[in-house]
């Protein structure tokens, strides 16, 4: 064992009392998060005005209602269906003898109802090939980026949604659905890489699959949503912190001027420990706009959301405008996510069996290099691999 454990039960057990001497104070924040909330929660036109002129360095919600509205779920159908996509990857191994990657997408169709079925899939890709391997700028300027690490990620996250979008178009017309992805629709991660990898991997990725289930809603009810479970994110906190500041142009460059530090009050509260105070159990709250940089080339697409609390957990539950905008489509995602929720102890059965149908163990990683370097071999190839992986592969001691 590498790890000695006895060498940090100090540490834990001051972790611990640190964390039992705060509870007091964090309790406070909470309980002062929500009365703020309660203060703001007619003036709406007010509130949206001050965080739209605001220059932040933290992210701040936009509000679409007044921010403590909350709404029981409607009852779910008779006939619907359920479909969720989870995936998995092999990361490209510089150690190994050949530049390659592997994504493996799981997915399920359940049907409720009359005839119930569940349909459990998974779909595993290789991808060897130079433009598989490389993003290419569409000019003659050469410039390239390598889909590993992050932006493997993220491409893994864009054939998600292709494949929900292909398990989709199998519905028949008038059918009540509800297409689910694990984690959070908003590519985050590219605002770190150039213009030309956000045009391939979002415009003629992401947002094309979304379009694609975006038009299948002419003739059926399939809103689509990401599902978040135990949520770090604070964007609603943060925008009781605007209206605790005192100023009517908040500035939180200037912030270091500031005699009162009002806003330091709610500082450090998570948006799930507000609502979990705030919901009864299976109701969801306001809608809000995310603020990321990155969706204003969303379009249609925009990512608004929502909190949820079912009998587990508080989720952060996002939805594209076209289903935030159409309140059938809305209460459809609510009462589907939470119906997913409570068959699946907590969390989306669905996405749990997606997630069971893609997921990629140590083993499989090591079984999938030795396949190919067998397969090396009987071609007769050369094995490069580095000293590094030969290396970890010899016992020395």
């Amino acid at each position: 064992m590498s790890l000695d454990l006895s060498k940090i039960v100090d540490q834990i057990a001051g972790m611990v009392a640190g964390l039992k001497s705060n509870r007091g104070e964090r309790q406070e924040r909470i309980h002062r998060a929500l009365d703020v909330l309660h203060s703001q929660s007619n003036n709406l036109a007010y509130l949206s005005k001050k965080i739209d002129s605001s220059k932040t360095t933290w992210l701040v919600a936009h509000l679409v209602e007044d921010i403590d509205c909350h709404y029981q779920p409607q009852p779910a159908p008779s006939e619907f269906t359920v479909i969720a996509t989870d995936g998995s990857h092999i990361d490209v191994d510089r150690h190994h003898s050949v530049n390659c990657y592997l994504i493996n997408i799981g997915s399920v169709i359940l049907h409720y109802g009359t005839h119930p079925e569940a349909v459990l899939n998974s779909v595993p890709r290789i991808y060897a090939s130079d433009e598989e391997l490389m993003v290419k700028s569409p000019g003659m300027n050469g410039r390239e980026q390598p889909v590993e690490g992050n932006l493997l990620s993220i491409k893994r996250g864009v054939e998600e949604c292709r494949r929900l979008a292909e398990l989709a178009e199998s519905l028949p017309s008038g059918s009540k659905a509800l297409g689910l992805i694990d984690g959070s629709l908003i590519l985050w991660n590219l605002e770190a890489y150039p213009e030309f990898v956000a045009d391939i991997m979002l415009e003629k990725g992401f947002l094309k699959a979304l379009e694609v289930i975006r038009k299948l809603n002419k003739d059926r009810d399939f809103p689509v949503a990401s599902y978040i479970s135990y949520p770090r994110s604070n964007d609603v906190v943060n925008a009781l912190r605007v209206a605790l500041c005192p100023k009517e142009i908040v500035d939180s460059d200037s912030c270091s001027e500031c005699k009162t530090r009002e806003c330091d009050f709610v500082v450090g509260v998570r948006d799930r420990e507000l609502f979990d105070r705030l919901l009864s159990s299976g109701e969801r709250s306001a809608l809000f706009v995310s603020p990321s940089k990155i969706l204003n080339r969303y379009g249609e697409h925009l990512v608004h959301f929502f909190y949820l609390k079912s009998d587990e957990e508080i989720a952060r539950v996002e939805i594209p405008q076209w289903v935030a905008t159409d309140n059938a489509k809305l209460d459809l995602v609510h009462t589907l996510v939470l119906e997913q929720c409570r068959c699946g102890l907590g969390y989306p059965v669905a996405l749990s069996e997606a997630h069971e149908k893609a997921v990629v163990t140590g083993a499989d990683r090591e079984s999938f290099w030795q396949m190919v370097e067998s397969s090396l071999i009987e071609g007769h190839l050369p094995m490069t691999g580095s000293a590094k992986s030969q290396s970890k592969r010899t016992r020395w001691v």
